[in-house]
């Protein structure tokens, strides 16, 4: 008889929990367990406020007590009142727990590199990692505003440019595009928002006006967060983002060889119109009044 979907996914959670040394006395051999190790990581070099590590790591208020107080007596995190609100506490990294912390990401890197140098389809692995990362992952991505001209930004442009490339008849050369570098999508006159999953880029979308016309352009999920219904939070953050620019009408064009976007938009609440721009990739024209 085959394994169940159930008995595979049981497999899989026995093989992460060994990997990741989750039951390991000595996490990477530097004396304490997991749940400290990552306490001490979801710090931030600035300090962290204590809600924000318990929202970060998802645990119970008494156990980052314990872990925390744990790390004080190491001598590895001092804790102390917020400035701004003396209700809540911020912890710090101590110089000793700052290298604590990096030889951690040192030791989890070069774990991670000999795992990768041990497959034969490292690539495919990635693939699947990701897929898993953003499924298990998926209530705890944010979309942000940023700069579209930052290196997260830059590095979802680039995928969805390549991905337009592969799926055009005729490739995509994106300096022929509109606003190749998307520089118009900046406040006051436009937007340009990210998925961020656990730091890492999965998504984008841009706002490109200024005034009560404006664009929807460059929006992309990686493949890993598709079906997660992430293109349609993307696309709402964005119509709230045009509304409190004082947009009222938001034009997009898209191409037919993307019916997935297609037919996102006219579930939505777009409405097809005739060609409003000389761009020569797409081929299909939307409109939206706020």
């Amino acid at each position: 008889m085959p394994p169940t979907p159930v008995a595979r996914i049981r497999r899989f959670n026995r093989a992460v929990t060994t990997e990741v040394g989750a039951l390991d006395a000595s996490f990477l051999g530097r004396g304490r367990p997991l749940g400290a190790a990552r306490v001490l990581n979801a710090i931030g070099p600035d300090g962290t406020e204590l809600g924000a590590i318990r929202d970060d790591l998802n645990l119970d208020k008494g156990l980052l007590s314990r872990l925390l107080k744990g790390l004080e007596d190491e001598g590895l995190v001092t804790l102390s009142p917020d400035p701004d609100d003396g209700r809540r506490r911020i912890a710090r990294h101590t110089p000793k727990g700052a290298d604590e912390c990096a030889r951690y990401d040192a030791l989890s890197d070069a774990r991670a590199e000999r795992l990768l140098a041990s497959h034969p389809k490292s690539e495919a692995l990635l693939a699947a990692m990701d897929l898993v990362a953003s499924a298990l992952g998926q209530h705890r991505i944010e979309i942000v505003a940023a700069d579209p001209r930052a290196d997260d930004a830059r590095y979802c442009l680039s995928e969805y440019y390549a991905e337009l490339a592969r799926r055009f008849a005729q490739g995509f050369d994106v300096s022929l595009s509109r606003d190749p570098d998307a520089a118009a999508m900046t406040p006051p006159a436009g937007a340009f928002l990210l998925a961020m999953s656990d730091g890492l880029p999965i998504g984008c979308v841009g706002l490109k006006g200024p005034g009560p016309l404006a664009e929807v352009k460059r929006l992309w999920v990686a493949p890993s967060a598709r079906g997660l219904g992430l293109a349609r939070r993307l696309m709402d953050e964005t119509e709230e983002r045009a509304r409190t620019l004082g947009m009222t009408t938001l034009r997009l064009d898209t191409n037919s060889a993307l019916p997935e976007a297609v037919a996102l938009y006219r579930a939505t609440g777009w409405t097809e119109i005739d060609r409003f721009n000389d761009d020569p990739y797409p081929d299909v024209f939307f409109e939206k009044h706020l």
